[in-house]
């Protein structure tokens, strides 16, 4: 098991949840507008199903379906690069545990969708902020991790350093 398995089981059953209880509380704050023949809740439901249906099967497909589904989201994105193709691409990229995995292209993809509110249907928007804020969080993590694996690096060489040194002055002391 991939050691990312768990973490990315919990966001998929965090999604699961969210459409269990509805996309209702998700709905923007704009003013109220003639019912549509399709509601966009149930929309945007069904949207969110799909992507999630999408996870399900990166996080836990084999590795010829997972290359699959990033090779087919790049070419809907390379032909079209709409809002919907775009979020799917960003949402594969920001899915640890297989070779495709660009968590900074992710972030700028989902950065670029999150800067006009009006592209995205409301749980999409909610998705595509679930997504950047993890992808944040691990990036951050990384950086972090990066830099007290550099310090703990240099402090051993300077540990390292100062016991050759007393070693060389302890050789040279008793051969006197």
């Amino acid at each position: 098991m991939r050691p990312e398995a768990p973490r990315l089981r919990g966001a998929v059953a965090a999604l699961a949840a969210l459409l269990s209880g509805g996309c209702a509380g998700l709905a923007g704050q704009h003013a109220p507008a003639p019912p549509p023949v399709v509601s966009p809740q149930s929309t945007s439901t069904t949207v969110l199903a799909s992507y999630l249906q999408l996870l399900q099967k990166l996080a836990t497909g084999p590795a010829a379906e997972q290359a699959e589904i990033v090779a087919s989201a790049q070419h809907d994105f390379d032909l079209a690069p709409t809002p919907s193709h775009q979020l799917k691409l960003a949402l594969i990229l920001g899915t640890p545990g297989h070779p495709a995995t660009d968590l900074p292209k992710a972030q700028g993809l989902l950065r670029e969708l999150m800067a006009n509110p009006e592209m995205l249907l409301p749980a999409e928007r909610s998705l595509a902020f679930l997504e950047l804020s993890q992808i944040d969080d691990h990036l951050t993590l990384e950086a972090e991790n990066r830099r007290l694996h550099d310090e703990a690096r240099a402090k051993l060489a300077a540990i390292a350093n100062i016991e050759r040194s007393l070693n060389e002055r302890k050789s040279g002391t008793t051969g006197h």
